[in-house]
């Protein structure tokens, strides 16, 4: 997988080569200080994932990931936690905060290179079909796998795929986000940001910013988060 590094400070570039380079997959093609010099390179070199600072002079990563093509992945890095959340206003596949440990890096672009495969295998193979009150099917390895409402614990938007998260598979299609929400039942699955939709019988834990789902972490966005709370939390909190 051919990647890119965008970001305005040479330690956080130096940093992150070092860690690229441990992952025999990825192949480091272009490290760049600005947005607008990357830019220039991606309109004629094939990239396939840029690791991509948010706050950077000019043309911050937030503005630059809303321009880039859609079948490029993007995994932000920030120092600063409270950026996170914006980075899945964009679609991107995952944030890391800097200073990046490896096993935190090594997660972020597993997830990146499982993606990548399972749009290549869908590709023009997918759709959801035959939603009733209690499932759907969904058409994916030249299958139609049903899909039970209850069995889902959340859905991922990305670019133009949803990725349909249960306990035991993923499954991607060929959909946006808004259109799967249109049709599950508002009863049990509520939208906690652009890019996610949770079942509320798979929450765990919640705090102000992420509800956690086992070892998934979904984050809660600013437009969503009094909605979710008012009417997914508070009415079930006990009182003293």
């Amino acid at each position: 997988m051919n990647c890119i590094i965008v970001d305005d400070e040479p330690l956080a570039r130096e940093a992150m080569q070092i860690l690229i380079e441990q992952y025999d997959d990825l192949n480091l093609i272009g490290s760049f200080n600005s947005a607008n010099t990357a830019a220039k390179f991606i309109e004629s070199s094939s990239v396939n994932l840029i690791f991509l600072d948010i706050q950077m002079p000019g043309v911050n990563g937030i503005e630059f990931a809303k321009t880039i093509k859609k079948d490029t992945f993007v995994i932000f890095t920030t120092a600063f936690s409270e950026f996170a959340l914006d980075s899945y206003e964009v679609d991107a596949i995952d944030y890391l905060i800097k200073p990046v440990k490896f096993e935190r890096f090594q997660k972020a672009v597993d997830k990146a290179f499982t993606y990548s495969k399972l749009i290549d295998s869908e590709l023009n193979n997918n759709a959801i079909e035959d939603f009733t009150e209690e499932y759907f099917f969904v058409k994916a390895d030249r299958k139609m796998f049903k899909v039970y409402f209850n069995e889902i614990q959340f859905v991922e938007g990305l670019k133009d795929y949803v990725v349909i998260h249960t306990e035991n598979q993923k499954i991607i299609t060929a959909m946006n986000i808004k259109t799967i929400f249109e049709h599950l039942p508002k009863s049990l699955f509520v939208r906690v940001s652009k890019s996610y939709i949770i079942n509320s019988k798979s929450i765990e834990s919640v705090d102000n910013n992420t509800v956690y789902i086992g070892k998934n972490e979904i984050p809660i966005g600013n437009v969503y988060r009094d909605f979710f709370f008012n009417e997914f939390v508070s009415k079930k909190i006990l009182s003293r």
